[in-house]
């Protein structure tokens, strides 16, 4: 058996490098409506959810500004944008594997919903997960990840023991916390996650094939 037989997933850095994607249509998002961000539109801004990263990036909070920005995003993105986004070299054969272990793979993102299922269709990856969880899934839209996974695990049942976190940031390992849930950190990706900012309880893995060995206990 597994150690764990519930694994969630958050998805942008940690399944998919997305960062490409993501970071032209945000400077799509700018040309189109002519204002200048504050700050650099580089890798380092991928991961929180789009209208909290759209208010950094421009540098306010006034509505009408975010909703043309966040408007201009969707429209490129949800189009075009989407397609460029890559699996990160291991993880399908990764998912596999966990489903051919008796895992059951869900995913718990900060990404909108259309957009992570428009992605899962593309890599061929919308079988591997028996839940799909993101933050507008639910009106009102959920406020913060860790409030995400308590949903995940209270519709579908999931005892805390029997599950993991896998994610890039150190938000995710502050979500799995909140939750009562272990925590693995993929430093494959982009996220911000470096050995400073590691819990003594969290644990890290440097490849998808060590994070299933790490999830089925041979590591």
């Amino acid at each position: 058996m597994p150690r764990y037989s519930q694994v969630l997933f958050d998805l942008d850095g940690t399944l998919i490098d997305s960062a490409p994607a993501i970071l032209a249509s945000y400077r799509d998002a700018f040309a189109s409506t002519g204002h200048q961000p504050v700050i650099a539109i580089d890798a380092g801004i991928v991961g929180p959810p789009l209208l909290e990263t759209l208010r950094m990036l421009a540098g306010t909070t006034d509505i009408g500004v975010i909703d043309a920005l966040a408007a201009g995003f969707k429209a490129s993105y949800d189009s075009r944008g989407y397609r460029q986004t890559a699996a990160y070299a291991g993880v399908d054969a990764m998912l596999r594997r966990l489903g051919a272990a008796g895992c059951t793979l869900s995913i718990a993102t900060n990404k909108r919903l259309l957009p992570t299922r428009l992605i899962l269709e593309h890599l061929g990856w919308s079988g591997y997960f028996a839940a799909v969880y993101a933050l507008d899934l639910f009106e009102p839209r959920l406020p913060d990840k860790a409030s995400m996974i308590a949903r995940l695990l209270q519709d579908r049942g999931i005892a805390r023991g029997d599950a993991v976190y896998v994610g890039d940031r150190s938000e995710d390992g502050e979500s799995a916390d909140a939750n009562q849930l272990a925590f693995i950190a993929a430093t494959w990706g982009y996220g911000s996650l470096e050995a400073g900012e590691m819990a003594p309880h969290w644990r890290a893995v440097t490849s998808p094939a060590a994070l299933v060995d790490a999830i089925l206990g041979d590591a």
